[in-house]
């Protein structure tokens, strides 16, 4: 009777203290959740991404039954209350994440943007640099194409040294040993004009044409691939910080529980059942703590392998990019500059211009040769005073039409596979074209899908912030059980974090979607480098041409 007695006097004592002190320390409930970012309905005017409040607060497993059990449950003591941080910003327009002093996982110095992650993968990203360099080896394949319309010239020359030494027997009168003693020089030029091919050149040029346009869109697809990328990256890391922290508060908050509670079961005011679920929830938050630092390991792993260093301060809440008006101007869009349809659409065209060329075989050729020959033979000796040399010079002109007749099928072989691989181009073609305009619409909804699950979840982190005040404030009269406290704790992680997703998913669906649009280009996005000029090499091959070896092996 005396325990009990004095369990309700303490009851009664925390109430008049909570009512006292433990609204100034934990501070009030936000009224209304700020309103969730929305696509912006100007036309191409930047989605703004409002400000997110994110309380901090610790993981927890799933809720356990309660106790059957009378004994008052843990009351958090003021002090405690007071220590948990009221809000953790996270990615939201125009605000820092903060936490507890030194708890953070957000490192110290000047902030890293967005925008410089992007310009450093740009200048040196592997898988972007080898792109250009594939497509600078892709544009040689133009002269190669061009060729047959030019001349061909060749120089043959040869040089040698003969001496022979002849006897007639028996020797006639005035004939005796012959000597042949020559320096052999011949020397010869031929140029060969082609006049037709059977449209073999022409058609050539056009498939290598097409080819090198898809490849300037391949790069350009490769470009976009990396910057999302760097974006996923960057936010990944930003998330996982976040929840490092949220998780390592949740740690602190339940250690101080679970002191508490050893405390109270010292002076019998709660039982070792109650001890033991603080101590459980405990465990489980550490775990939670260690596979959320794993997780943001990983995370800076991936930034460091696409950006090329490892991230530092990065800016939590940059400006979302500029997004189109409606899902139909972003399916606009998509269709006239989506990377992968682009080059789809190419390779169809180049492949049609293959057919061509493979009838072409079927078809007559006309050259004309031209040629010089010079020679300079032996030198041949009859006798003392007999000396005969040989000397030549030649020019001809010869035109030359060949009539193919029968070359064992193989012609015929050749366009029907140029057949089949142009009908093969033109059914992916329509299938990028439906890729598109699908990746447009997921993405779409993606966006849409996260500023709503953004405005939801700050609302139930405001919900769960002010459940979780009431539990406590319940429990301290012994109207709620430890396991209540616990549960209303783990809640309100539960939905700080999955706010931290939310936000992480609103920008990565935004850049998804000016990925899927062809927007997502260093020149598009405004980034302060250099932009790498595609058709710059192949205006430099004119002359490569006129003076072969000209820059080679150059970037």
């Amino acid at each position: 009777m005396r325990r009990v007695l004095i369990g309700s006097v303490a009851g009664v004592l925390a109430y008049c203290a909570h009512a006292a002190f433990a609204a100034p320390a934990v501070g009030p409930a936000p009224s209304s959740a700020p309103a969730a970012p929305a696509i912006s309905t100007g036309s191409m005017a930047p989605a703004q991404s409002a400000p997110a409040a994110m309380p901090a607060a610790p993981p927890a497993a799933a809720p356990a039954a309660a106790p059957a059990t009378t004994a008052k449950p843990i009351a958090v003591p003021k002090e405690e209350r007071a220590a948990r941080p009221s809000s953790v910003p996270l990615p939201t327009q125009g605000a820092q994440a903060s936490s507890p002093p030194g708890m953070s996982a957000q490192p110290s110095g000047p902030a890293e943007t967005l925008q410089q992650a992007l310009v450093d993968a740009y200048r040196s990203n592997p898988n972007l640099l080898a792109a250009r360099a594939q497509l600078r080896a892709l544009d040689e394949s133009l002269p190669q194409a061009s060729a047959g319309w030019k001349p061909t010239v060749q120089l043959t020359g040869s040089y040698g040294y003969t001496d022979s030494h002849t006897s007639f027997q028996p020797a006639a009168p005035g004939f005796g040993t012959t000597i042949i003693k020559s320096h052999p020089l011949s020397e010869t030029a031929q140029v060969t004009q082609p006049i037709f091919k059977g449209g073999r050149t022409f058609f050539g040029v056009k498939e290598a044409q097409h080819n090198v346009e898809a490849g300037r869109a391949r790069l350009a697809s490769t470009e976009q691939q990396t910057f999302i990328n760097v974006v996923t990256a960057y936010f990944n890391v930003i998330r996982d910080r976040a929840t490092v922290d949220l998780n390592k508060n949740n740690v602190n908050v339940l250690q101080r529980q679970l002191d508490a509670a050893h405390d109270r079961f010292e002076v019998g005011e709660i039982t070792r059942t109650d001890v033991a679920q603080a101590e459980a929830r405990l465990k489980q938050a550490e775990s939670q703590l260690i596979a959320s630092q794993a997780q943001l390991v990983a995370s800076q792993d991936a930034y460091k392998t696409v950006v090329g260093r490892p991230p530092g301060n990065l800016e939590v809440a940059p400006a979302l990019p500029p997004l189109p008006r409606s899902e139909e101007d972003a399916q606009t869009e998509a269709v006239r500059n989506n990377p992968t349809l682009l080059a789809a659409h190419e390779t169809e065209k180049a492949s049609n211009a293959a057919v061509k060329v493979a009838v072409g075989a079927l078809l007559p050729s006309v050259s004309i040769t031209g040629q010089y020959n010079h020679s300079e033979g032996q030198k041949t000796s009859f006798g003392p005073t007999a000396t005969f040399g040989i000397l030549s010079n030649s020019n001809s002109v010869t035109g030359q039409v060949t009539i193919p007749i029968y070359q064992a099928g193989t012609e015929y072989a050749s366009i029907r596979q140029a057949k089949h691989t142009a009908s093969q181009n033109r059914l992916l073609s329509d299938q990028a074209l439906r890729d598109a305009e699908e990746s447009v619409a997921n993405a779409w909804e993606q966006l849409r899908a996260a500023g709503a699950a953004i405005t939801s979840n700050k609302e139930q982190v405001n919900a769960n912030q002010i459940a979780y005040e009431g539990v406590v404030q319940e429990a301290q009269v012994g109207s709620r059980t430890t396991l209540d406290v616990l549960n209303a704790e783990q809640e309100l992680l539960n939905s700080q974090v999955a706010l931290v997703q939310s936000q992480r998913d609103q920008y990565v669906a935004a850049y998804a979607l000016l990925s899927s649009m062809g927007a997502l280009t260093a020149q598009k996005l405004g980034l302060p480098v250099q932009i790498y000029d595609p058709k710059a090499n192949t205006r430099s091959l004119l002359w490569k041409q006129i003076w072969p070896g000209a820059g080679e092996g150059s970037d």
